[in-house]
């Protein structure tokens, strides 16, 4: 038995784990800003903002031997601030780290992301786990991501004993799960930038749920990139789709939206065309080979799995 606290519950992926986790012989402690309900039988709920000094608290008091630690702004509400959201992404881990070290908890899951290699010209592809972690400033996600990281490997020389493993997740997708991405397929037409097919990965839910299970039981320590096979690029989603294409050149993009955003008709300004222009794709070799996952679904059976569902 190990007991398990995890951070960030309530969401898409923590609930995903939580059903994987039900029936095991763990004990399993789920946190979240906002009150669960119907968890499993060996699971149970403790009230946890981890932007404040609580984190220290509830940690000590449920002496977990495993922290998963989910909690962070993927999707930034309506109204969102960049403080609020680096609070959530930076300070909250940064608590958790703290905490962990402070009440011996022997192993950190984190779940980064494929965004904190950046968004670069120059990025390998496919990115492989030892390549640059770069973010970007210009993107609140991917900059807390790398800053995250840049955490994490500081705790790995100054607490070895806290194990860590960190994964780098491309988009997750399963059933139901609507993100800032997956808005860009219900639009009518997708949006893609000349010259860049703008290549997605993508990780269907419960693989990631099995995934975390294992990162926190009997896996090993280290940093996985986490996708499926494969990659897909907007002709390849657009036809499954059945969608037209609209191809826009960077600099007329960047012109319009350097109109929109100030007037409040675009929340991207004209520096985040890059999003489209030079997405990360994750080599997920080491996941298979040195962790010892092999992804059920690849990029495009996940992708499909969320086009049925979303009723595309």
């Amino acid at each position: 038995m190990t007991r398990i606290l995890i951070t960030g519950a309530g969401g898409g992926v923590g609930q995903a784990l939580l059903r994987e986790l039900g029936g095991t012989d763990h004990q399993i402690i789920a946190t979240d800003i906002r009150a669960l309900q119907d968890l499993p039988d060996n699971c149970s709920y403790q009230p946890l903002d981890v932007r404040n000094a609580t984190v220290d608290q509830v940690i000590g008091e449920t002496r977990p031997q495993v922290i998963v630690h989910l909690a962070s702004i993927v999707s930034p509400p309506k109204g969102s601030t960049r403080e609020f959201e680096y609070a959530v992404d930076v300070t909250g881990t940064q608590n958790i780290i703290d905490a962990s070290i402070a009440h011996g908890v022997e192993r950190l899951v984190v779940t980064s992301s494929g965004a904190a290699y950046g968004y670069h010209a120059d990025n390998p592809v496919p990115l492989c786990e030892t390549d640059a972690v770069r973010g970007n400033l210009e993107f609140a996600y991917a900059h807390h991501k790398r800053l995250v990281e840049e955490m994490l490997q500081k705790t790995r020389r100054q607490a070895p004993f806290l194990q860590q493993v960190v994964l780098r997740v491309g988009t997750v997708l399963g059933a139901g799960m609507e993100n800032q991405i997956t808005a860009l397929f219900h639009r009518k037409r997708l949006l893609a930038i000349s010259g860049h097919e703008s290549p997605f990965v993508f990780i269907w839910t419960q693989d990631l749920a099995r995934i975390l299970v294992r990162a926190a039981t009997a896996g090993p320590a280290g940093i996985f990139n986490v996708a499926g096979d494969g990659a897909m690029g907007i002709t390849q989603i657009a036809d499954v789709l059945h969608k037209p294409v609209m191809r826009l050149p960077a600099f007329l993009l960047k012109a319009a939206l350097a109109l929109a955003h100030p007037l409040g008709l675009s929340r991207y300004g004209p520096q985040q065309v890059r999003f489209l222009q030079y997405r990360p794709v994750l080599d997920n070799t080491k996941l298979k080979q040195e962790f010892g996952y092999t992804p059920e679904k690849t990029s495009a059976e996940t992708f499909d799995l969320w086009r049925r569902s979303a009723g595309l």
